[in-house]
């Protein structure tokens, strides 16, 4: 949140936020210990921020699996995507989130569907209840899951200006990433193909460097590594959805486990999809020289 941050990105509560952050950090220091510290802090206000929609969707998750009566006349799925659905709305009406963020939104929310559908079909996992708004044995609110994936990568993309060194070429991106979503569905029947695809996203994205602005300074990191870390906090966020009981695989139903570190590889291909996705609604820019 630093002064020469492009406003225009940002929309109008983000920037009432980011001069309260400014004003609260104008006498924070230029270097050592403490500056470090403010970096720090900062950058997790700014992932925080990016995962508001789906911190959102899990303390909704969450509350209506503790609390919401099973007796309730309308079944708690239907409750989950009439609530989703308001947290949508309640986020563009506030401009808390752009018209751009929206168009991804919506993208993966088919993308994620076409997967629930085939995937539940074929009985990789199952949701429990009752309701009427369902496609099948989909529940309308999975969407929304998804979907917290994409609000994440496009609002972290213009809260943290992220540019990146060496990006692949965006035609090349867009066919592996058709590949992965098809090996989704084909390895149900043929050969699954899943180890050659990470190794084609590692010899792919293995030169790319992400810049990224935090306070005062503009950090660097292989983009690879941030692919990990976000795969790795979407398991964190799967295993609070199956504990909640929201989703289940075939192995939890009888009695709930963590889901195994191997999904992880499942959602770092997913997120090549995501990010795919995101880079043409907004292209990758190369670092200000």
């Amino acid at each position: 949140m630093r002064d020469d941050h492009p406003s225009d990105d940002l929309t109008a509560v983000e920037r009432r936020l980011h001069q309260w952050a400014n004003a609260l950090l104008a006498d924070a220091p230029a270097d050592g210990a403490r500056a470090k510290l403010v970096e720090f802090l900062v950058f997790g206000a700014k992932q925080a921020w990016a995962c508001v929609f789906g911190a959102a969707m899990l303390v909704l998750i969450m509350a209506a699996r503790l609390w919401y009566p099973d007796d309730a006349a309308l079944a708690r799925n239907d409750f989950l995507v009439i609530t989703a659905v308001a947290i949508q709305v309640t986020m563009i009406a506030t401009k808390l989130e752009t018209g751009r963020e929206l168009i991804v939104i919506i993208m993966f929310h088919v993308v994620g569907t076409a997967m629930e559908l085939f995937k539940t079909d074929v009985g990789s996992w199952e949701y429990p209840g009752e309701g009427a708004l369902h496609l099948g044995a989909v529940p309308l609110y999975t969407g929304f899951m998804y979907a917290a994936v994409g609000s994440y990568l496009v609002r972290v993309y213009r809260l943290s200006d992220l540019r990146f060194d060496r990006y692949p070429p965006r035609w090349i991106t867009s066919v592996l990433a058709v590949l992965i979503y098809a090996n989704f569905f084909t390895h149900h029947y043929v050969y699954d193909l899943r180890w050659f695809l990470v190794a084609a996203v590692l010899a792919l994205y293995a030169p790319t460097v992400m810049h990224f602005r935090v306070f005062r300074g503009v950090h660097r990191m292989p983009v690879l590594v941030a692919f990990v870390g976000v795969a790795f906090f979407i398991w964190v966020a799967e295993n609070i959805g199956t504990a909640s009981g929201a989703w289940l695989y075939p192995t939890q139903v009888d009695d709930w486990h963590l889901v195994s570190l191997n999904k992880m590889v499942s959602w770092f291909l997913l997120m090549i999809i995501s990010v795919v996705m995101v880079t043409w609604v907004d292209k990758p820019r190369p670092p200000e020289r």
